[in-house]
This record gives structure tokens, sequence and C-alpha cells, in this order.
């Protein structure tokens, strides 16, 4: 296999890890054409539209939306029809997404000052989100659980959830795991057409606070279109991980790690930095023994020729600065002291740290979320979590002798900044 291999030693490095990292995250203006199409439809014409697109493009035959709700009773023969193991682990990994999120939930706070005064903060939930989830054959019960979850820990009265179900096919994974995590109602609809039914309500479906979860490239754009109407959570980019590790670790194990992302999708993004020349060699390797026994060995295969990369770092240090600059969404730290040497990571979606902390871990059942900043994103952005679905609002109560010190400083500034009825409404308040 043709990976990529760089090295810091090269003059020119700097060019080549830009390269490596570009990635057009331009839209498809034919793409954004007929989505924003799609959403001005939905928004005009509400149930019909979304009616007519499902019918086209999944394959279906419904009456009318109604047809396309699914009830309680469903969700949870879809939870009982589960092989137990399945339902166990669900379950379990239900369980400790909800006991790590649970520590995420923010409190309202004040505080009153020596004259009376008080502010503060208060934290409310919002009223109602919807979840946008990948249906028909791909079957993503963890993204269910990792954005339905956290919302319900955070007080979301209403959670929506829409999968599309191609040809009438419904997931009972899916099924069950919005079951488990608490949703309270399920359209079987997808594309922009359910992302514009989320955004503006229509007659069945109510309109709907912020919307998250991933979709395909007509999902994304639409997301994009409909953000200012609703929240969004963001427009995730290629899958990633970079792992760093100090050559110690059995190449095998690191060769996986870097399959498990590659075998997303092929943009998906795996790279490896390492001080010892030998161990990358011994990985690339690896590579080329156990991708032959993959059965998405041909996604794998393009996704680490045309984006992977196996990196010679002069030492750990150096390491981390790269991963800095990287800003990675998944950051494996295969090294001897994982947590100490995660004090000098500034940027990345989540680390994982330690040999035995392989990503996949993260992606079903470790507790954090596994929805995380992309394409370099993790320099400015978080994973998901509670604090997604609850909002602030300030606090404040000026009292009278605060009035009195306040209004002299606010009309001194509002005159500064010409603005008369400012500095007056706070004049009206001096004795």
């Amino acid at each position: 296999m043709n990976i990529r291999r760089l090295s810091t030693l090269d003059a020119s490095f700097e060019q080549d890890l830009k390269a490596l990292l570009a990635f057009e995250t331009a839209q498809d203006d034919s793409i954004d054409s007929v989505v924003a199409n799609i959403l001005k439809d939905v928004k005009t014409r509400g149930d019909a539209a979304v009616l007519e697109y499902t019918n086209r493009f999944d394959k279906t035959n419904a009456a009318s939306l109604a047809e396309l709700e699914l009830s309680k009773a469903e969700l949870i023969a879809a939870l009982e029809s589960l092989p137990t193991a399945q339902r166990d682990a669900l379950q379990a990994a239900a369980d400790r997404v909800r006991s790590y999120h649970e520590k995420q939930v923010m409190q309202s706070w004040t505080y009153t000052e020596a004259d009376g005064t008080l502010l503060g903060q208060k934290i409310t939930a919002l009223d109602r989100v919807g979840l946008y989830v990948p249906g028909g054959k791909a079957a993503y019960p963890s993204s269910v659980l990792m954005n339905a979850i956290p919302a319900k820990v955070a007080g979301v009265q209403e959670l929506i959830m829409v999968v599309p179900t191609p040809n009438g096919e419904k997931n009972a994974l899916v099924l069950a795991a919005a079951a488990i995590s608490g949703v309270d109602r399920v359209f079987c609809i997808g594309g922009a057409q359910a992302v514009g039914a989320l955004a503006y309500g229509t007659q069945t479906v109510p309109q709907v606070d912020k919307i998250t979860g991933p979709g395909n490239a007509y999902v994304a754009a639409a997301k994009r279109r409909v953000f200012g109407v609703v929240g969004i959570d963001m427009v995730a980019g290629p899958s990633e991980i970079l792992v760093i590790c100090d050559g110690k670790t059995d190449p095998d194990w690191i060769a996986m790690d870097l399959f498990s992302q590659a075998e997303h999708d092929e943009l998906a993004q795996s790279i490896l930095l390492s001080p010892d020349a030998d161990f990358l060699k011994a990985v690339a390797a690896s590579i080329e023994k156990q991708v032959k026994d993959m059965p998405r060995q041909d996604i794998i295969r393009t996704s680490l020729e045309n984006r992977g990369a196996l990196i010679l770092v002069r030492d750990l240090d150096e390491a981390a600065e790269i991963s800095n600059y990287i800003a990675p969404e998944h950051l494996e730290l295969s090294v001897e002291e994982p947590y100490a040497f995660s004090q000098k990571i500034k940027h990345a979606g989540a680390i994982f740290m330690g040999r035995d902390t392989c990503e996949a871990l993260g992606d079903y059942c470790a507790g954090p979320n596994h929805v995380l900043p992309t394409s370099r994103t993790a320099r400015f952005s978080s994973p998901l979590g509670v604090y997604d679905f609850q909002k602030r609002s300030s606090l404040i109560m000026v009292s009278s002798a605060g009035a009195q010190t306040l209004g002299k400083v606010a009309a001194t500034l509002a005159y500064g900044e010409g603005l008369q009825a400012h500095a007056r409404s706070a004049e009206y308040r001096l004795k």
C-alpha cells in the first residue's frame, strides 16, 4: 500500500503537512441548489412537500406524514426484539453515557453586591430538539445515544428524531436506542426535507429549537442553510484519528487503530506520529498484512493512500506540537506516561490515553460524547455535551443604591457614544 511517509527532518515538511491536511470543504453548488429548493418547498407547503420528497427519495408509499410516525410501542418492541447480548450492550453504553453527561449539567447562580444589587446567571434547557439519524442499512445506534442522552440530561422537554427508512427498511438497533434514550417522537423521514420540517415546522412535525446529528452531504447543506432559524450542533467533516506512539506498542494494535477511522469512508484521515523509524516500518508492514482481512478493505486502502500518513518526528515533544497544529478529532497517546503527556495537548476533540485505550471504546461506550469537532475545528470547538442543550440568561436586579453609582457610569459612557436616550434613561434613576 502506498501510504504517505513524511519526516519533520525534511525541508518541505511544513508544506507537506499542510497538503496532507488540506480538505476541500466548499459546498457542491449543485447539492446546495437542490437543498435550497427543497427547504423553500417545505417551508411553503409543509406536510405535503415532506411527504412528496420522502415517497420519491425513500421509495415509500405513505398517504400522510402521520403514517410515518412510529409509536412508543414500536420502539419498545424493537428493543425487545434484540438478542440479549445486543440489548445488554446497548443498555450498558447508555448507562455510561448518561453517567458521564450528568456531570456536565450547568447550574444557575447569583451573588449580591454590598449595595443590594443582585447579579447572576439562569440556566434553562431548550424546549424542543430535533435529532437526525442516518437510517436504512446504516445502523448508528451509538449516534442516537450520544445525541439524545445529553439532551435529556439537560432537561429538554421534547426530543424528536427523524430517520429515513429507504424502501420501508427500519433498523431495530436504531429504534431500540431511541427507546433506551427517552426519545419522545420518531418520524421515518430523512434528507433535506426532514431538516426543513424540523427547522420550520409543518402541520405534523413541530418546529424545534436546535437540530443535531450526522447526515449525508444534503443533510449537511440543509443544516448550514437553516442555521439561524434554529441552532445546529456542527457541520462535521470526515472522521480523523491521530496516533502518537513512542514505538513500544504492538504495531498490529496501532495499524488496526488507524483502520478504525479509515473504514468510515474514503475521505477519513488516519495519521501516526512516532520518533521511532523502525516502528513506523513495522506499522506499515502490519497495515499490509492486516488490510487483506478487512471486509471494508477497499475503503481503508483508499483512505490511507489518499489522506493517511506515517510521520517520523524528532521526539515526542515535537509530536505534541504537530498534534496541536492538526487539532485532531480523535487523538491517541500510546506512550509510557499518557496522562502527564496529555498536559502538552491543547487542541483535540477527544484524547485517548494509554496503550489499552483504543478510539473505538470512545465511539461506543466509554462515556464521553463521540460527536467531536473535525477539520482542525478543535482549535475552537468542543465535543457535543449537555451544555449544547442548555442556555444561559443573565440576571440583573439593581438596587436603588446601586442605580446611583451605575447610573452615573452608564450615563457618562452613553454620552460618549452619542446615545442620549441611554444616558437620560440611567439619569432618571438618580436621586
